[in-house]
């Protein structure tokens, strides 16, 4: 039976033979690389990244990375371009092929037919003298030393180092692109990260009637009228279209405590005059931020001369998938 040391010892050493593999490929970023991404950002067209086997999974993902971060990218199984996907390739693409021989068979069937459309190849490969790399304008050399796998069979270092200088390629053109917070959210509205980056508070807030409001000279028991009518747990309390304080379900407990009067006590009297509010223009993340630093379910929303423009719940968030 396996030991639990020996299962340890397997594992760091795989870690270990894959981080040295990963700070190999620092020496490799060169005019090669520069060259590469000049290349992609020159180009009218998309990034085709071609990859069978393990390569394939690996080229899935740096095509999904590089689409997700403001290089247009799509993944095409070499076998299947064999068979019409290739369609899917124009002259204004820019092709990246991912093999660690560089002598994939799929691949390298491709290659004739890629150069006599006049589609520019860019190789990921550990073989930099192969047959991949001589027909390629650009090599990433992604050759590993050795694999983690103990029979030195299964890619494993191999995949990791093409993956990492996938996403060494996608960064650069990120930054060089002056990709932003904005860009990334356009490109993933339907994740809560992309919520986060896109929806504002004046997306989601309540408006109008909607908003419990009571003015000055009312009593706490007008207050109480338009909470209990609003459902909000408090109420704004306005002069004019000016918000000039807040009064909440434990002001009213407090009151009812200290003995007040709810007919002849006026809300002015025992408002809260400072409350936390928020523009409506700013991002619903920051609501959120905001609520749960001052522990606080309720946010008014007000301009930037405090007149009420409407109130945003710790619900309204959820619902809006921000938190």
């Amino acid at each position: 039976m396996t030991t639990d040391s020996k299962l340890r010892s397997s594992a760091l050493r795989t870690i270990d033979i894959e981080s040295q593999s990963i700070l190999e490929l620092k020496t490799r970023i060169d005019s090669e690389f520069e060259g590469a991404c000049e290349l992609i950002m020159t180009s009218s067209g998309r990034v085709a990244v071609l990859g069978i086997g393990k390569s394939g999974h690996i080229g899935r993902k740096i095509a999904a990375t590089l689409a997700s971060t403001g290089t247009p990218a799509v993944f095409v199984h070499p076998a299947e371009a064999g068979h019409g996907d290739l369609g899917m390739i124009t002259e204004q693409d820019v092709v990246v092929a991912i093999s660690n021989s560089g002598t994939t068979e799929e691949i390298i069937n491709l290659l004739p037919v890629l150069k006599r459309k006049g589609i520019a190849l860019i190789g990921l490969t550990g073989a930099t003298e192969s047959p991949l790399a001589h027909e390629c304008r650009h090599v990433l050399d992604v050759g590993v030393k050795e694999e983690a796998c103990p029979l030195g069979l299964a890619p494993t270092s191999s995949t990791t180092a093409a993956l990492v200088m996938g996403d060494a390629l996608a960064m650069a053109l990120l930054e060089a692109r002056g990709f932003t917070e904005d860009d990334f959210a356009i490109s993933h509205p339907g994740g809560k990260l992309g919520r986060k980056l896109l929806v504002k508070v004046e997306d989601i807030m309540h408006r109008g009637d909607s908003i419990p409001r009571v003015t000055s000279d009312m009593s706490l028991a007008d207050a109480l009228v338009e909470m209990s009518r609003k459902g909000f747990g408090m109420t704004t309390i306005v002069d004019g279209e000016a918000c000039i304080g807040v009064f909440t379900d434990g002001d009213l407990r407090r009151c009812l405590d200290a003995g007040k009067n709810l007919h002849t006590t006026r809300v002015s009297d025992v408002m809260s005059a400072k409350f936390k509010h928020i523009f409506a223009s700013a991002l619903a993340a920051e609501a959120a931020n905001i609520m749960q630093k001052s522990q606080v379910y309720v946010l008014i929303v007000t301009d930037s001369d405090h007149r009420l423009s409407g109130i945003l719940k710790m619900h309204d968030l959820l619902q809006a998938n921000v938190v």
